[in-house]
């Protein structure tokens, strides 16, 4: 039929300390693959031994390591962002602070192979200012990432998020017409994508551009990262859309602990099969 894979993100686990039975839970129901989130308090990339131990899991378990998460904040507490780390932040100390965890996330990549960095450009409307989402330090800090990447053998997706920085139009312009044929493609995230407008739309308009996703739904009010089908998205028409634009790679599943969270890995299990159903076999 296609290259659809299906995989896991961490984000399911973001509370806690990752943990080698986190990874057994997402293999035992059927994910081959994981997109780690770098954050410190969740996975220390910082620490080489945190790592080799990554990897040591990820070979007990087969699972490959998709993609790392660059990070967006220093630590969470109670589920609160503690220290948000803004590439796109006018103040130089800031957008450079931000970079270097980035590009100390990048070098996991010497010790432990992955494919794809997923970076947001700037913070989300809601949890910034204007000082934080400036266009000029956003294409800055793109730039030195992608060269660093390059070095790494690591692509950079950016990830559609609800700023004006990241809504699809603006990242195909960037990319397009600002990066200078930087290795640049797009994470395309249907969660925040239907948050901000017509889902099939965004799909359409990011054609082309798309290297990897983020798989969650929401009542189109709030960011839920609910399990598929949860929510409000109409997934026939959103994979009919993906597949028309000719993307036919990894579905990755990006949803929180909402609950129980193996109860939720078991819903995404479940919703895994019925997306399987939306996709046409040619």
């Amino acid at each position: 039929m296609s290259g659809y894979r299906f995989g896991v993100s961490t984000h399911l686990f973001h509370q806690s300390p990752l943990l080698r039975e986190h990874l057994v839970h997402i293999a035992a129901h059927g994910f081959d693959a994981v997109e780690v989130f770098a954050t410190r308090s969740h996975f220390d990339y910082r620490d080489e031994a945190a790592v080799a131990q990554l990897a040591e899991w990820l070979s007990d378990t087969r699972l490959e390591l998709h993609a790392l998460h660059a990070p967006i904040f220093e630590r969470l507490s109670q589920g609160q962002w503690v220290g948000p780390l803004s590439n796109a932040a006018g103040d130089e100390r800031r957008r450079a602070a931000a970079v270097a965890e980035t590009r100390a996330a990048l070098a996991v990549a010497r010790r432990l192979p992955y494919r794809y960095l997923v970076v947001h450009l700037g913070l989300p409307s809601g949890a910034s200012k204007d000082i934080e989402n400036r266009p000029d330090a956003a294409r800055r800090s793109l730039e030195e990432i992608a060269a660093v990447a390059s070095e790494a053998g690591v692509r950079v997706a950016v990830e559609v998020i609800p700023n004006a920085l990241s809504q699809p139009e603006a990242l195909v312009r960037l990319i397009e017409d600002d990066l200078d044929g930087l290795d640049v493609g797009v994470c395309l995230d249907y969660g925040h994508a239907h948050l901000m407008g017509d889902l099939a739309e965004a799909i359409e308009t990011v054609s082309g551009h798309v290297w990897t996703t983020h798989m969650h739904d929401n009542r189109g009010r709030e960011d839920e990262h609910l399990v598929p089908f949860a929510g409000t998205i109409d997934w026939d028409r959103a994979m009919m859309a993906t597949q028309k634009i000719g993307y036919d790679g990894m579905l990755m599943l990006e949803v929180a602990a909402t609950g129980d969270p193996l109860d939720v890995l078991a819903r995404s299990a479940a919703a895994r099969e019925r997306l399987k159903g939306t996709l046409v076999t040619f």
